[in-house]
């Protein structure tokens, strides 16, 4: 997913003059063609991640369209104050985006896990939070950010995340991309669970459980009305996020729950608990201490349908 993160900015660096990266002192390699091609449009900003926010605002409201690229926890926790005042309340067209996001850098412990901030961000007016779920996604994502009238926050991993879509998508933010259809539950997947989620509807396939599977890469603008149509037809509507059960996809989506009128299907989210992880372990470990495997979601889904 950095890859093609890195990849897309240089295109469309070379197409539109007003783009500009900046960068929380990573990526330096990462980013060796962009600098070759726009020399004059990368900014390393240090480890001055509220600063680096604080510039693209100035940039954005000079005309240019600025993107800020670092690690997660670092790009939106550190700099909540800055992106909620310099960027959310002005209504710049800042793209914000964080590498790593969940629990991609479990090893290094709780000071790079990032499972909350979604739901924190999802809170500031005018903000889109968007959460694609693989190297394609991630390139629809960006195009569709730097073409945005307002400020949009991208959450990318960094772990080698399999390719589920064999082309690009068409990515329109606020509107989900169906994977794969099924009659008896849905499984709403927001950014890199994508291929657990489609894990778990094979496993439930083989005990006779049809899943339907959506990429629900926007938490915020919601895809309402892929809500309203899958609420009403299935039995249970199931959210998988590497994110808090409060505040993300399962709680932006129980939230637009508890708005409308009464539904046939019933909700259950998936995700990582309210609780911090005090062990280091990989990704794939930190998923199996929250239930965040086909395994353990399959299993729960059931008891659910029972």
């Amino acid at each position: 997913m950095r890859n093609a993160f890195a990849k897309q900015i240089t295109e469309l660096a070379q197409r539109d003059e007003r783009v500009v990266l900046l960068s929380g002192d990573i990526g330096n390699r990462l980013f060796d063609d962009l600098k070759a091609k726009c020399p004059d449009r990368f900014f390393n900003c240090g480890v001055a991640e509220a600063n680096m926010i604080g510039v693209a605002a100035g940039m954005a409201m000079s005309g240019l369209r600025p993107v800020c690229y670092t690690i997660t926890p670092f790009i939106t926790y550190r700099c909540l104050e800055q992106i909620r005042i310099d960027v959310c309340y002005h209504h710049v067209p800042v793209v914000i985006v964080g590498t790593g996001a969940g629990l991609s850098y479990a090893s290094l412990g709780a000071t790079h896990h990032s499972c909350e901030e979604m739901g924190m961000l999802r809170l500031l007016p005018g903000l889109a939070v968007l959460a694609p779920a693989d190297a394609m996604e991630v390139r629809g994502a960006l195009k569709a950010a730097v073409n945005h009238p307002h400020p949009v926050y991208i959450r990318i991993g960094k772990k080698g995340e399999p390719v589920i879509h064999k082309t690009e998508p068409e990515f329109q933010i606020g509107r989900a991309i169906s994977i794969r259809e099924g009659k008896d539950v849905c499984l709403l997947s927001a950014g890199t669970m994508l291929a657990v989620a489609l894990e778990t509807a094979d496993l439930l396939a083989t005990q006779s459980v049809s899943a339907k599977v959506v990429s629900f890469h926007t938490i915020k603008p919601l895809d309402e009305a892929a809500l309203a149509e899958v609420f009403t037809r299935f039995k249970l509507v199931v959210t998988v996020e590497e994110h808090s059960i409060l505040g993300g996809l399962g709680g932006s989506v129980a939230e637009w729950l508890a708005d409308h009128s009464p539904a046939k299907a019933r909700l259950l989210r998936c995700g990582t608990a309210d609780e911090f992880l005090h062990e280091t372990a990989e990704q794939e470990e930190a998923r199996e201490h929250f239930g965040l495997t086909a395994a353990a979601m399959a299993a729960r889904i059931k008891h659910s349908l029972g």
